[in-house]
């Protein structure tokens, strides 16, 4: 009988774990704090699809089951530590612009995510994808890294109440007397102690001891543990392409790909650059990465969610020691068993994830010292990159107004022949959304 070798031996040739100086126990550290960051996202798309009408059982299991695809192509394919899942911002798009503002029902407006994500699949496969992430000059890659810092930051404090909307300034500070925000204060506290003391596994020994102590007190509900799975029936294969046959909807399925390019596009390079794996400012393997991603979007739209896209809240597995396709594996089999402990998985409050977002929000701005400040034609930018990030809410904006703002001043200055011919048609894509579609 032929010996076969040890799973280590396996897991090792897989994910290169030592190669990239990492261990089976900082990966399997790594994915769960991942999906303790965003699982999340298993209870808030449900709501939103459901305002368009869509069965809210059948969503969540797509939910799932699109982000547990995803998460496994990412890390066996690309190998790398980014979980994916349907993005937050494209399903507010899907339901609040698409649905209820143009009146697409929502059968018509899965179609049209399905049509982006085979988009995405051709400018993969074409490598146009590809060459405009490597054509993305430096100062730029290093501001949305950045910028992705800042937009974690900003949801990390509006989600413990620590930031709260004000209709005289827009924003304002909560009252941090609240349970919320001193618990979301503990947490950071926790994290950076441990961090201090270089103990692994601090951002999920924050989260589970927010979690747990918050509930013992009484500020905090426990759902259970396992619950009966919903029926997927209600949205499985229910796409409309019939009504694509319109500009309106051309022009839909244009934003979900060109918003969607630019938030996977902000996550990679932010992620992978927190994991140091961008190699010269380039990431290796990148066509399997967009592959992933497309495949997941494609995938999503059948099961019935808006598009699937990779997570920011990644870094936060970074930060763990996460750095192979073996923390996305466990993400994705994470969601998995979700589907089976989905009162469990909603029982971690966001106060008690908040504190590892800033605190991850804390470490990716530091990429902002690779910018060349001393040049105006990078550092004003760059800097509007950072900015528009969290002041618009928007990833996808932040990028768009960088890459502008980087093509009329390199032009204005002289220095035209400099910027990257993707560049040029990046810009001018986004200035025609701009004009046609509204920001």
């Amino acid at each position: 009988m032929q010996k076969t070798d040890p799973p280590e031996h396996w897991l090792e040739r897989q994910f290169h774990l030592k190669a990239l100086k990492t261990s089976f126990r900082d990966e399997i550290i790594a994915g769960i704090t991942i999906f303790l960051a965003m699982c999340y996202i298993i209870i808030v798309n449900p709501n939103i699809l459901a305002l368009a009408n869509m069965d809210q059982g059948s969503v969540f299991v797509a939910t799932c089951i699109s982000a547990a695809i995803g998460c496994l192509v990412m890390g066996i394919i690309a190998n790398y530590p980014i979980a994916l899942a349907p993005g937050m911002g494209l399903n507010a798009f899907f339901t609040f612009s698409v649905c209820l503002g143009m009146g697409v029902p929502w059968q018509t407006a899965l179609a049209a995510v399905f049509i982006s994500g085979c988009l995405f699949l051709l400018t993969s496969l074409f490598k146009f994808r590809e060459a405009l992430i490597n054509a993305i000059p430096m100062s730029l890659k290093m501001s949305i890294a950045g910028g992705v810092g800042l937009f974690l930051s900003f949801i990390a404090l509006k989600s413990a109440g620590i930031v709260v909307a004000s209709e005289a300034t827009l924003v304002k500070m909560g009252d941090i007397t609240q349970p919320s925000v001193l618990y979301a204060g503990l947490g950071l506290t926790i994290i950076l102690i441990l961090h201090h003391f270089h103990v692994r596994g601090a951002m999920i020994i924050s989260i589970l001891s927010i979690t747990l102590l918050s509930t013992l007190l009484g500020h905090n509900q426990f759902h259970g543990v396992i619950g009966a799975i919903p029926s997927i029936e209600p949205t499985l294969f229910k796409l409309d392409f019939s009504g694509l046959m319109n500009a309106s909807m051309v022009g839909v399925i244009f934003v979900f790909f060109l918003v969607d390019l630019f938030d996977s596009t902000g996550t990679l390079i932010g992620v992978t650059q927190r994991a140091g794996l961008l190699k010269n400012g380039k990431l290796p393997r990148l066509k399997r990465a967009l592959l992933a991603d497309s495949v997941a979007i494609i995938a999503g739209a059948t099961l019935g969610t808006s598009s699937t896209t990779p997570y920011i809240e990644s870094a936060s597995g970074a930060a763990s020691g996460g750095r192979t396709g073996l923390t996305a594996v466990t993400v994705g089999i994470l969601f998995l068993l979700a589907l089976f402990l989905f009162p469990l998985a909603s029982s971690v409050p966001a106060f008690a994830t908040a504190p590892v977002l800033f605190f991850i929000g804390a470490l990716m701005i530091q990429s902002i010292l690779n910018i060349e400040w001393n040049d105006m034609t990078e550092a004003v930018p760059a800097f509007i990159t950072l900015v528009f990030m969290p002041f618009t809410y928007s990833i996808a904006d932040g990028i768009a107004l960088g890459f502008i703002s980087y093509a009329v001043l390199k032009l204005g200055t002289g220095q035209a022949k400099k910027v990257p011919y993707m560049v040029w048609i990046v810009a001018i894509l986004w200035v025609i959304k701009f004009i046609t579609f509204g920001g």
